[in-house]
C-alpha cells in the first residue's frame, strides 16, 4: 500500500474510501474472503465504534461460541437492535437477522455508510464456517 493515501481524509469522504478500497483490492488481485476484510479494515479503521446503534450499518470479525452452527465470520450488517448481551442485525450475505453477542466480536465494529453498501456487497468478503 502506498504511503501517499491520507487515511484521515477518508473519515468524512466515504466516495474517496470506497475508491481507496477498491483500488487496494486491484492491487492485490484477490478475492480472498480474508485478505479483502483485512484490507476494508485497515481503510475503514478511523471509523470504528465498540457498540452499534440501531438504523447504522458495520461489518466487523465475528467468533461465536455456540458449536455446530454455520456463520458469517466477516458480516456486513444493518443494526435492528441492541441488548444488554448484544445487538441483532440484518445480515446483508445472508439476508437474514442474525445476533451477535459481544464476547464473540473479535474487536471493533467498522461503520459503513449507506453510499458504501453496494460497494462492498460486490466484494463478496463473507466467509461462511462451520463452529466446530
Amino acid at each position: 500500500m502506498t504511503d501517499s493515501f491520507d487515511f484521515n481524509e477518508l473519515e468524512n469522504n466515504s466516495t474517496a474510501r470506497i475508491e481507496e478500497l477498491k483500488r487496494i483490492i486491484a492491487e492485490e488481485n484477490t478475492s480472498n474472503p480474508e485478505e479483502i476484510m483485512l484490507t476494508i479494515m485497515e481503510v475503514f479503521n478511523q471509523t470504528v465504534t465498540p457498540i452499534p446503534e440501531t438504523g447504522k450499518f458495520y461489518t466487523f470479525v465475528y467468533n461465536p461460541k455456540t458449536p455446530n452452527i454455520t456463520y458469517d465470520q466477516h458480516p456486513l450488517i444493518a443494526c435492528v437492535d441492541l441488548f444488554s448481551w448484544g445487538f441483532r442485525g440484518l445480515n446483508f450475505h445472508w439476508q437474514k437477522y442474525r445476533n451477535y453477542t459481544w464476547a464473540e466480536l473479535a474487536g471493533q465494529l467498522y461503520i459503513v455508510e449507506y453510499q458504501e453498501l453496494d460497494e462492498l456487497l460486490a466484494l463478496q468478503y463473507g466467509k461462511f464456517l462451520l463452529n466446530n
